[in-house]
């Protein structure tokens, strides 16, 4: 309860004192400051992200009118300190031992989601022409060919969604799916 009136009497503090300094004087600025309320969250008072961002592998791709429906296999792609403890607890390493390559997935459940993707999603895939893999921008067209294990644009050195995809949704949707290089 005390939390709670200290952080109420700070942003009545912030509202009441923002604007009182806000107006110019002849020496100030007369660039106005944002009022505090521009300050607090937009999302109906919750504070976290709009968007969020993980690693999954796209197990499926199919076309509904003018968009498309992904189910998605989210998995934890972790690196460092964190994927070596997991690595150790999830029975794959002794303690000590390092992680390869420095990262560990953890996919718990293996059970995918679904997400509307719009057409007009930015797409990402890995080709290695020969020169090193490189990332190459496709239209949500094209990605639904290749989940189906085509290569319509006849690609060099296509690599298939096995490597997985960095997925940034906002609720339901994928926004972007970016193929993720993997060693």
């Amino acid at each position: 309860m005390k939390t709670s009136v200290a952080v109420l009497a700070t942003v009545t503090a912030v509202v009441l004192v923002v604007p009182a300094a806000s107006k110019p004087t002849e020496r100030s600025s007369t660039k106005a400051t944002p009022p505090a309320s521009a300050l607090l969250p937009r999302n109906g008072g919750m504070i976290g992200p709009r968007q969020t961002v993980f690693f999954g592998y796209v197990k499926s791709l199919k076309r509904r009118s003018t968009s498309y429906v992904a189910r998605i296999d989210p998995t934890l792609m972790l690196v460092g300190a964190t994927a070596t403890t997991a690595a150790v607890e999830d029975g794959q390493l002794r303690p000590g031992e390092p992680v390869p390559n420095d990262y560990w997935e953890r996919n718990e459940t293996k059970r995918p989601l679904t997400y509307r993707v719009p057409a007009t999603a930015h797409v990402t895939v890995l080709v290695n022409p020969g020169t090193g893999p490189r990332s190459t921008p496709v239209p949500v067209s094209e990605l639904f060919q290749i989940v189906k294990g085509r290569n319509p644009k006849n690609r060099p050195g296509l690599w298939g969604p096995a490597s997985g995809f960095w997925i940034r949704v906002k609720g339901d949707q994928a926004l972007a799916l970016d193929q993720a290089y993997r060693p």
